[in-house]
Formats: structure tokens, sequence, C-alpha cells
């Protein structure tokens, strides 16, 4: 198979082919029709979470097709379409997988990060993991639902019951999380790179009621906002933004250090939560939301062998929504 593999962290992906990869006990193989580019690639690519194992291949919002099953695989058959999200195993023993907390697991495993993803042209899954798709909608479309949907949902459930929310980082994430929660009935409230009309052009014609830069105070205080940006420097920001007994969701899986602030920011029974991860439920719900709330994708889309460029057009904030590679 083609695959666009990280052999040094750090460096540029190189293709290469490879193997054919053969599906164990309780895992299927999956033919892939599209994978999103998370900005999470960037930070295995770039080595900024830990203990990246090299030679892996990233990519973690797969939507494809069965083609091989293995021993033990109840549900799932040759030919079904599936999405692969990031939560790709969980050791199913430990106090958090024991009550319901399988996305804080302590032996994990992470599709494009600790096994091989979706940069390529088949993808081996543990089938537990694996969400069954319907045949509505393009591949290239449904995959940033696999996890900038995913994690968007997740960080908006942690935001509660917010009215007026503020949405910090206008990609892809925060470009599906915008549908939603106009669907839900709230006000978003989009912020920006400063400067970057077009998002914020792109934030207002997705149903925004206002739009500015990420350091621009909002025409009125938020009940939450989430920040997708992983910039620490926005977390006070953010705080300054919201009302008292409002919260601040930090919705990345790395970010760069929170800046020391003065402790009235957070007084006023503010407080500020993170998202780890993602668990099967939160598959399944949002899928199921995002088909009632009529979610459509922004995407462009890059053959395989451009991985880098789109990589690197993300790393660039040249993107409007998401980036989706097609083998």
């Amino acid at each position: 198979m083609r695959a666009m593999v990280l052999e040094r962290v750090g460096a540029a992906l190189v293709a290469r082919e490879l193997p054919d990869p053969e599906p164990g006990p309780d895992e299927v193989r999956v033919r892939v029709g599209a994978c999103g580019v998370c900005r999470t690639d960037l930070h295995v690519v770039d080595g900024e979470l830990p203990a990246v194992r090299t030679p892996v291949v990233p990519g973690h919002e797969i939507v494809g097709r069965v083609d091989r099953v293995g021993s033990g695989v109840v549900g799932l058959a040759p030919g079904q379409r599936v999405g692969i999200p990031w939560l790709g195993h969980t050791c199913g023993h430990c106090a958090f997988c024991l009550h319901g907390q399988e996305n804080l697991c302590d032996a994990p495993g992470f599709t494009g990060y600790t096994r091989d993803g979706g940069y390529a042209e088949l993808a081996v899954a543990d089938a537990r993991f694996v969400l069954p798709l319907d045949e509505v909608g393009e591949d290239a479309a449904l995959a940033p639902l696999l996890c900038a949907g995913l994690i968007g949902w997740r960080s908006l459930v942690k935001a509660g019951p917010a009215t007026r929310l503020g949405l910090y980082g206008f990609g892809a994430a925060a470009h599906i999380v915008a549908q939603v929660a106009g669907w839900q009935g709230r006000k978003v409230f989009a912020f920006t790179r400063p400067g970057d009309i077009v998002a914020q052009a792109f934030a207002r014609e997705l149903g925004s009621v206002w739009a500015g830069g990420c350091y621009d105070a909002p025409p009125e205080l938020l009940d939450a906002a989430i920040i997708y940006a992983p910039d620490g420097g926005l977390v006070p920001v953010a705080l300054k933004a919201v009302r008292k007994g409002g919260r601040v969701v930090c919705a990345g899986i790395h970010m760069s250090d929170i800046p020391a602030f003065p402790y009235e920011l957070l007084w006023g029974e503010r407080s500020v939560v993170s998202v780890a991860n993602l668990t099967r439920a939160d598959g399944i719900d949002f899928l199921r939301i995002a088909a009632e709330a009529g979610v459509r994708t922004e995407t462009t889309v890059y053959p395989l062998a451009d991985a880098n460029r789109a990589l690197d057009d993300l790393r660039r904030g040249a993107l409007r929504g998401a980036a989706v590679l097609r083998p």
C-alpha cells in the first residue's frame, strides 16, 4: 500500500510503499476513502505530544470501507462503511474504563499516534472502536466529523447550557460546532486570528452573531467559551470575556503554557476545564446530532501524496474549514 510516513519527529512525511497490513483478532482492515488532517496530526509530526513512536502513519479522521475482518469481530462486515476516530483502544479494566470514562484510560491506544492511521490506502483498527456510518454524504465531507466534530461535540457538552458561546480559533472544529450550537438556539461569537477577515466572514456565514479577533472584547459577556487554538495565552483572555459563573473549555490535546493571570479573572466562580480525547458514546451521540442538525463541512481535498502541503496549510492557518486527504 501507499502511505505517508513520519520517520523522524519534526521532519516532513515520506512517501513509502508498505506491506498491506493484516487484521489480527478483534480487528478490521479498512480501505481508506478519505482521511481528515487534524491539528493533532501537527502535534504528532512536530513532536509536541510525548513519546511519538516512529515510524508511524499519522491520521485519525478516517472514512472508508471494511475489506477484511479478523477473528472474533461481531457486527462489522466487508463492504460496510465505517469511521475510525482518534481513540483506537482502551484497556477496559482501569478505574476510568470501569466508570464510564474510557477517554481517560490509563493504557490507551490512539490512531495515527501509537498505532498507524489513515494517511495510507489501508488502515487496521480495533473493531470495538470503529464507528458504523450510513451511506449519506461523501467520504471527504464526513472525515472531519471523526475528530474535529467529535472533540467539538464533547467540548460543547462541557460548556454546559451556555446561551452566549464564544469559539476561540475558527478552524475545523469551530466551523462544525458553530452549526450545532446555532441549531440548538445558542448565540455564537467567533474569535479568529487578529485581522483574519476571511475567517470572520466565514463564521458569520455559518450563523455567528459576531466575529472578531481573538483579543477583541465581545459586545456582551459570554456564558462560556471554548478554546480550539493551541494558545495558552487565550485562557486569561477568554476568562475576561465570560460572565461570573462562566466556564472556559480548553479543547485541544496540546496547548502552550498558560501565563500567570490575576485571580480576579477566575474569581466569581468562573472555571477552566479541559477536554481529553473522546469516548465511543461521543461518536454515537454526535453522528446522530450532526445528521439532525444538517451539519455541512467545508473541506479542501488533497491527494495523499500532498499530505505535507496540507499540514503546512493547516499550520499557516490558510484553510477554510478542514483539510482532507484522498488516497
